[in-house]
C-alpha cells in the first residue's frame, strides 16, 4: 500500500468513497452527495499544511484523509481537524490507522499543536481508530446533527502533538 499526497486526478475516487458515506451512513453529516466539481474544489483547498492523503493499493484509491482548519479565529491557528474515510470494501484492514498516523505526522511537521476529530458518537469503529492513534475523548455535543430523521451526538476527540 502506498500513502501519498492526493492530487487532482484523485478527485473522482475520493468522491466515490465519500458519497457512499453521505448516502448510507452518519460518518459525515453532509446530506447531499458531492459533485465532481465540488470534490475538485475541496481537493484544491487541501494543500500545504492542510494536506489530503490517499491510500492506494494495486492502483486503486482505498481511503483518504485530510486536515482542515479547526476554527477561523486567529488564536485557533495551531489547531486542525482531521477527516478520514476508507472504502467500504477495505474497512477493518488497518488502512485508517495508517493514514491517520501519517496525517498526524504532517500536522506535527506543519507546526500544529492540536488535532481534533469530530465523530458521530455512536461510531465505535471511528472512535477506536482515533484512540489507537493517540486521540482522547474531550467532550460530547448532544443532538447537534440530524440525519436519517434522527438526532446524533458528536464525540470530540483530541490529539496533542509533541513539539
Amino acid at each position: 500500500m502506498e500513502i501519498r499526497l492526493a492530487g487532482p486526478d484523485d478527485a473522482e475516487a475520493i468522491r466515490a468513497i465519500y458519497n457512499v458515506e453521505v448516502q448510507t451512513t452518519t460518518a459525515t453529516f453532509d446530506l447531499v452527495p458531492r459533485s465532481l466539481e465540488d470534490q475538485r474544489a475541496w481537493l484544491s483547498a487541501r494543500s500545504g499544511a492542510f494536506s489530503a492523503l490517499v491510500a492506494e493499493q494495486d492502483g486503486e484509491v482505498v481511503g483518504f484523509a485530510a486536515l482542515s482548519p479547526y476554527k477561523e479565529r486567529a488564536a485557533y491557528r495551531t489547531s486542525v481537524e482531521d477527516s478520514v474515510y476508507v472504502h467500504t470494501d477495505h474497512q477493518g484492514r488497518g488502512i485508517g490507522k495508517i493514514v491517520v498516523n501519517e496525517l498526524l505526522n504532517i500536522a506535527r511537521l506543519s507546526g500544529f499543536h492540536a488535532v481534533f476529530a469530530r465523530i458521530n458518537a455512536s461510531s465505535e469503529a471511528s472512535r477506536a481508530l482515533h484512540a489507537a492513534c493517540g486521540f482522547e475523548l474531550v467532550g460530547v455535543e448532544r443532538e447537534v446533527g440530524r440525519k436519517f430523521n434522527r438526532w446524533h451526538d458528536v464525540a470530540i476527540m483530541e490529539a496533542l502533538l509533541p513539539a
